[in-house]
């Protein structure tokens, strides 16, 4: 089992940014696709970003494209979520979540191991 650990979350005004990032356990990070996903109250886990291993494809959400910008660094084995421009709509528990086989899905199911979320909550 992987552990993936979320941090950066917080309140924010409309507007505003902040960054998120996950950290993993283990030494086999650089193998993995990594995405972010979100879950607002009563509503389903959407799909936000997917990176691939090597950060050659990069796969935005229609919602945060223009906005939000995923990177990682395997050396850290660490994944980061900048989001700019961020609106009330994009209030949510962010998680994120890692596929040992590299698929780049949108998909939650593809994913393997998931971090606890951090709450990101965007004022108006």
């Amino acid at each position: 089992q992987v552990q993936l650990v979320e941090s950066g979350g917080g309140l924010v005004q409309a507007g505003g940014s902040l960054r998120l990032s996950c950290t993993a356990s283990g030494r086999t990070f650089s193998s993995y696709s990594m995405a972010w996903f979100r879950q607002a109250p009563g509503k389903e886990r959407e799909f936000v970003v997917v990176i691939s291993r090597t950060s050659s494809f990069i796969d935005y959400a229609g919602a945060v494209k223009g906005r939000f910008t995923i990177s990682r660094d395997n050396a850290k084995s660490t994944v980061y979520l900048q989001m700019n421009s961020l609106q009330p709509e994009d209030t949510a528990v962010y998680y994120c979540a890692a596929d040992r086989q590299n698929r780049v899905s949108t998909r939650h199911a593809s994913y393997d191991y998931w971090g606890q979320g951090t709450q990101v909550t965007v004022s108006s």
